[in-house]
């Protein structure tokens, strides 16, 4: 742990240049937002690294013991030795659970550069001490209040004299060495026993309430006996009118020195609830999938001539999600569920019209043409990444308004880092071992402590965002069919690209890489695990799993059962061309196991309209029955073709025409058409003024059978599948903060940074007369004075260091070699961007010689 060969650094940028390539390439990789954009030094990296932003972004990302180590340090004197940290930490019995994970915790802040310092001086990075130090508007999640010296700060110097001489101590000359010896007695063990031994029962049990937080209490103007006892010597001290603070070192003392009531140094376990056999969780997850794919085409084609109509604010209307989840026979949060991931697959979107309704893509089209496995792969390679969250529909945003389905707000960039953790929890345990849901939450809590917590809200105020996230990805998974029974899959294991872990035990640490071997301070594996895989990645990934699931989904079949009741049973899958024709030619009766299918006038009549024939439904069905087609079902087909197509209806505003002038005559004497409004143009022809959509239902509902023609005269065929919208991309995931950096970004922003600090760091002769230039300060030089010094330094082969203002306005300061000079401009070689460049000379703001060496 020690670091005495080399110098203690003096800031945080000192330790920053302290480390080598690789410690600073683990400190971008984790913290990206520092490199958004690249620094010019060190000493912006250190700066932006203390940003409250910057430093609440690190925080979240901390395991639950790494965030007690610096919540420890919060409350120790800064700066702090590892032995000080390590007694609040694990107290004054040494707990060895902790002080073995310790140097570990240690090591995480100072790569995070949250901690920096050699282990005598450790320093809490200020922004971070802030937020996390004691303080009445947000108490520390330690349950710690401030230190003596701190609460007794309003407090007279006579009113402080009275307290030192009350605790037996001798009285002072002044506040501060007053104070001092206050807070030595309290930091005494054996003295502070003897000091609370003679304390009245009552007044101890008030301190046992406050010990573990809040450390604040309600007193009157008049205190009880034994409030003033402890108020005489200090062991409560006043923080407002009316209230007390119980000071940070005489709870300390009760606590025997732990600054936490309990530390967790190791993850809870996540423990299985049951086990399945392999092959078992696989063949239902199997099934899962199937019945996911076959709800998708079922929602598609509820809406593939038009689905619902998009709400003025975006989204989907409650009504028409009722509608949606009652035409999938599902609830409306998960038909909810569906329609989002349909959505985030690029399967449906907004047609864009003015009058906006929701429609199939022509992807979907492209989409029912794969084979049913890599359609399930791209389902759930969609639901991995996606952002959307459909558990929130329903419910109200920050402004109070509701969360529809498909509309606005409902992306959580925190979704596809929870999904992807949830899941490789899973694949920690045995094969065909389902969690315990609620030791998978604990571990997720212990993970990522503050990351459900508003960025607003107080350090250590969780509001639970992650830990539904968590609900809703094992009970998605398992409607998707990646996990089985609650069990990962082994399908569901490739696309998590995790098929290596399934023998690692359950809460086990996470495998340590080359990294656990460098020093404290270099990189280290995180506790949450391997990150996420890219979008290449996960494809590859994708269609291994889709490759795994296809032997295990079922053959579509080319058949059905005709019944005589007028209903066709399919025991399974059908083939794509018999269920499209049979959808229309029959309605779906029941689901399950087995689809039955009910033939009626309608339609037949529907399976007419969309130009099939008496003759080709008779051969249809005669083909794909394995039953023969009953009489009944004959009958109807023949009746319902009889009639069909001897009613034309047309465009007047609308026309009927019939060769059979009887049939004319009933219908104009029928009472029923008097909305439609008819009167008889020719013997064999009746004019409405209502539009043929209408005259087709209106006469259909009366029992008719019309078709509709072309002002060809030729009879229309009404085909399905005609609606779509125009190409549209699937949408486009949320952002978790700036991304994190590949290793050519790494070299690249490491190479500019390096450069950059040379360049800033440079030892410079005196400017002027004599006078210094301030670290970080331009130099300021006339341009005779800059052209000359350019000049000799092209004749000697010096280096120069420059201030220079680019076209934007940005100021920055580089160290050049001067190759030639002419025209405005020099064109020199750059040690900052290490190649030559070329800058206007009226750009340059001054130059400066570098000292000797």
């Amino acid at each position: 742990m020690s670091h005495a060969a080399h110098p203690a650094p003096r800031s945080l940028a000192e330790a920053l240049r302290a480390r080598d390539d690789v410690s600073l390439a683990a400190l971008l990789r984790s913290r990206p937002d520092l490199i958004t954009p690249v620094p010019t030094d060190l000493t912006q990296l250190a700066t932006r690294a203390g940003t409250r932003a910057s430093v609440l972004r690190a925080l979240e990302r901390l395991d639950r013991f790494a965030l007690q180590t610096a919540e420890a340090l919060a409350v120790a004197p800064d700066p702090a030795s590892y032995d000080t940290l390590l007694g609040l930490m694990a107290g004054d019995a040494g707990d060895g659970a902790v002080a073995g994970p310790l140097p570990r915790a240690l090591a995480t802040l100072r790569e995070q550069a949250l901690v920096w310092g050699d282990d005598e001086r450790l320093r809490l990075v200020r922004t971070a001490r802030e937020l996390l130090a004691p303080a009445p508007q947000h108490p520390s999640p330690t349950g710690l209040g401030p230190s003596v010296q701190e609460a007794a700060a309003g407090m007279s110097p006579g009113r402080i004299q009275e307290i030192v001489t009350a605790a037996g101590l001798p009285s002072t000359h002044d506040s501060v060495s007053a104070l001092a010896a206050l807070t030595a007695l309290f930091a005494d063990r054996k003295k502070m026993a003897e000091l609370l031994a003679g304390a009245p029962a009552p007044a101890r049990e008030v301190l046992s309430r406050l010990v573990w937080g809040p450390p604040y209490g309600q007193v009157t103007a008049d205190p009880a006996a034994h409030l003033r006892w402890l108020l005489d010597r200090g062991l409560l001290l006043p923080a407002t009118p009316g209230t007390v603070v119980l000071p940070r070192e005489v709870a300390l003392h009760l606590r025997e020195g732990r600054a936490h009531r309990a530390a967790e140094p190791l993850p809870p376990a996540v423990e299985p609830a049951a086990t399945h056999g392999p092959q078992v969780v696989d063949a239902t997850a199997a099934g899962q999938a199937y019945t996911a794919l076959a709800t998708v085409e079922e929602l598609l084609k509820d809406w593939d001539e038009g689905g619902p109509a998009v709400l003025r604010a975006g989204g989907l209307s409650v009504r028409d999600l009722k509608r949606t989840a009652v035409a999938l026979d599902v609830s409306e949060p998960v038909a909810a569920f569906w329609v989002e991931l349909a959505y985030a697959a690029g399967l449906i979107a907004s047609d864009g019209e003015a009058d906006e309704r929701y429609a199939a893509t022509p992807a979907y089209d492209e989409w029912l043409e794969r084979p049913a496995a890599e359609r399930w792969a791209q389902l759930a390679q969609a639901w991995l990444a996606a952002t959307r969250t459909p558990g929130l529909v329903g419910g109200r945003d920050a402004k109070e308004r509701a969360l529809a389905a498909l509309g606005p707000g409902l992306d959580r960039s925190a979704a596809p880092e929870v999904r992807h953790r949830v899941l490789t929890l899973l694949a920690g345990l045995p094969a065909g071992a389902a969690p315990d849901a609620e030791s998978v939450l604990a571990r997720l809590r212990w993970e990522r402590p503050l990351r459900g917590a508003q960025r607003d809200a107080p350090l250590g105020g969780e509001e639970d965002l992650r830990i539904r996230l968590a609900r809703w990805t094992l009970a998605e998974a398992e409607m998707l069919g990646i996990t089985g029974r609650g069990a990962l899959s082994e399908h569901g294991r490739t696309l998590l690209g995790a098929r290596d872990t399934a023998s690692a035990p359950a809460g086990a640490p996470e495998p340590s890489g080359p990294g656990d071997k460098l020093p404290v301070h270099h990189h280290q594996r995180p506790a949450a695990g391997p990150a996420p895989l890219s979008p290449a990645e996960q494809a590859v990934a994708a269609a291994a799993a889709g490759r795994l699931l296809a032997p295990l989904l079922p053959e579509p079949l080319d058949h059905v059962l005709l019944q005589a009741d007028l209903t066709a049973v399919a025991p399974g899958p059908l083939q794509r061309p018999l269920a499209e024709v049979l959808d229309v030619l029959a309605d779906v009766e029941s689901k399950g196991g087995a689809t039955v299918y009910r033939f009626t006038p309608a339609s037949v009549r529907r399976a007419l309209d969309a130009g099939r024939s008496a003759a080709d439904l008779h051969a249809f069905l005669a083909q794909h029955s394995r039953t023969p087609v009953p009489q009944p079902l004959a009958y109807l087909v023949d009746d319902v073709a009889r009639k069909h197509g001897h009613l034309r209806v047309g465009a007047a505003s609308a026309y009927v025409r019939c060769d059979d002038d009887t049939l004319l005559n009933e219908i104009l004497a029928d009472r029923r058409t008097v909305a439609l409004r008819l009167r008889r143009l020719a013997p064999t022809v009746l004019a409405a003024q209502t539009d043929p959509a209408t005259l087709l239902e209106g006469l259909r509902a009366m029992g008719y059978a019309p078709a509709a023609e072309s002002a060809e005269g030729d009879v229309l065929i009404a085909r399905a599948h005609a609606r779509r919208t125009p190409p549209r991309t699937a949408p486009e995931p949320v952002p978790d903060g700036p991304p994190t950096p590949d290793a050519t970004l790494l070299a690249a922003a490491i190479r500019a940074i390096r450069a950059g600090d040379l360049a800033a760091t440079a030892p410079r002769k005196p400017a002027g007369a004599g006078a210094p230039l301030a670290g970080g300060e331009l130099p300021r030089t006339s341009s005779a004075e800059t052209l000359a010094t350019m000049q000799a330094a092209v004749l000697t082969g010096g280096s120069l260091w420059i201030g220079y203002v680019n076209a934007e306005g940005t100021a920055s300061q580089r160290v050049i070699a001067p190759v030639r000079v002419e025209g405005g401009f020099v064109t020199a070689y750059d040690h900052t961007a290490d190649e030559v460049r070329t800058y206007p000379l009226h750009r340059i703001t001054g130059v400066a010689e570098l000292a000797e060496g």
